[in-house]
């Protein structure tokens, strides 16, 4: 089955230049360094898995390990046989150690006794993230640890001086902190925006940082029911969503790396009606969908997707004076919002 996937990703990436039907669509694909690691995982292979996170942690490409480790254990949680064969073979692997850890946490996640469980498992997770070195990623893990198990604030900051200290400009870590700010105050939007824009400004222009104000919009709305404010606040959000749209000009077209970001923006464009902007970002998505952030709206995230992507493109052809996805942008008007399914 996996291969059949990869073949269809590979035709999906040959048709890029054109727009993504319905059934070129894909859900959380994987990117050509991770497919093969899930596919000798399928069979119960550990070896690829284990070369891509090594290769991440000797090149400290932190982003790319903390997605392919979430993507891992994710696998995990439903085929585990090659993840215990590898904790077997290799008990003191860092990577082996930072996916289990990343799979203990998303386990017990769903549980209704999640803070209890993760009570339990958090000081073996913080203790396999103080073992792991300069590597940033468990400490993102713990971080989550952390906000499910409902601790103070005083740990949660002690945590995050650790994560900072190995990775300052580390999105994933930025993110767990964001979620606990948001979780820790619920009404403090404005501080977990001021946080997210005092992030981006110091991050590197290359940096995936750069678009964290992004997801604090994404909080803000999602938390605010139906609309976007008005006033100092209306032109934030448009600020984060203008630095992201920045990140992902930067990012190749119909690329699976940049699909996390390209799909949270179109959602987030969609909240802001500015229905030219999204159908841009959807076309530069190409065919990869992702889970996020379109279940937060829907059991079928992909349903979702292609029904909000409908709708966009209607709003764009029936608005006066635009010329489809590829013509102006910045638009704000517009009638059509992401719940009027």
């Amino acid at each position: 089955m996996l291969r059949a996937f990869l073949r269809t990703a590979a035709r999906a990436r040959s048709r890029a230049s054109r727009p993504a039907r319905d059934d070129d669509v894909l859900l959380d694909a994987p990117d050509d360094r991770l497919a093969p690691a899930l596919v000798a995982a399928a069979r119960g292979e550990h070896a690829p898995a284990a070369a891509l996170l090594a290769a991440t942690r000797e090149n400290t490409e932190w982003e790319h390990r903390d997605h392919y480790a979430s993507a891992l254990a994710a696998f995990a949680r439903s085929r585990a046989e090659w993840l215990d064969g590898w904790r077997g073979a290799a008990p003191d692997d860092p990577d082996a150690l930072l996916v289990e850890g990343r799979l203990t946490v998303d386990r017990h996640w769903d549980s209704p006794a999640r803070a209890e469980l993760l009570r339990r498992v958090a000081p073996a997770v913080t203790a396999a993230a103080e073992a792991a070195g300069s590597d940033p990623v468990p400490w993102r893990t713990a971080l989550d640890a952390a906000r499910g198990a409902r601790a103070g604030h005083a740990e949660f900051e002690r945590l995050w001086a650790q994560a900072v200290r190995r990775a300052p400009h580390h999105y994933g870590c930025h993110v767990a902190a964001l979620e606990y700010l948001a979780t820790a105050s619920p009404g403090a939007h404005r501080e977990c925006l001021e946080f997210a824009e005092t992030a981006a400004q110091d991050a590197p222009e290359d940096s995936l940082l750069r678009a964290l104000p992004l997801r604090a919009a994404f909080t803000f709305l999602t938390a605010n029911g139906d609309g976007a404010p008005a006033g100092a606040l209306r032109t934030r959000l448009d600020a984060a969503a203008d630095r992201a749209i920045a990140v992902s000009a930067a990012q190749p077209p119909a690329d699976p790396w940049p699909a996390g970001l390209r799909n949270l923006l179109a959602y987030v464009l969609v909240r802001l009606e500015r229905f030219p902007d999204a159908a841009e970002q959807l076309r530069l998505t190409g065919p990869y969908v992702t889970s996020f952030p379109w279940d937060r709206d829907a059991d079928d995230p992909l349903g979702r997707f292609l029904q909000v992507r409908a709708d966009v493109r209607a709003a764009v052809a029936s608005a006066p004076g635009t010329a489809g996805p590829g013509g102006p942008r910045n638009g704000r008007g517009g009638r059509v919002r992401p719940d009027d399914h």
